[in-house]
């Protein structure tokens, strides 16, 4: 499944601060479509932490940032419309409000692109 995240209102960063994300719910990784005043890599992996989803770099480690009440794989999934506070690795999470992420497109066709978008894909 194709989750498109948009992550916005990350004021204390940017006031016009937004990521648009292509999550992979089979891969476990995503992708950056578009960004502005936030330093994210061009994809990463994702980690799944009870209710809320961990946004990695390439190699892992410390989440960059954390989508919480957005679980994955829950029965049903996310839905298009779905909202949820986003907590910025490099902000303090008590020392301010968090931003915000909300669900922009669900596509659950699992066709197979022409080209991979990981840098880790191998080519077919």
């Amino acid at each position: 499944m194709r989750i498109t995240v948009h992550l916005d209102t990350f004021d204390r960063i940017n006031p016009c601060a937004y990521a648009i994300l292509w999550l992979d719910d089979a891969s476990l990784k995503w992708s950056r479509e578009a960004h502005l005043g936030l330093a994210l890599p061009e994809w990463g992996l994702l980690r799944m932490e009870a209710n809320r989803t961990l946004v990695c770099g390439p190699f892992g480690g410390k989440p960059l940032c954390v989508l919480e009440g957005l679980a994955l794989r829950k029965q049903g999934g996310p839905f298009e419309g779905e909202t949820g506070r986003a907590h910025w690795s490099t902000l303090d999470a008590a020392s301010g409000e968090p931003g915000h992420w909300h669900v922009q497109c669900i596509d659950e066709q699992s066709t197979k692109p022409e080209f991979g978008i990981f840098a880790d894909d191998e080519a077919a």
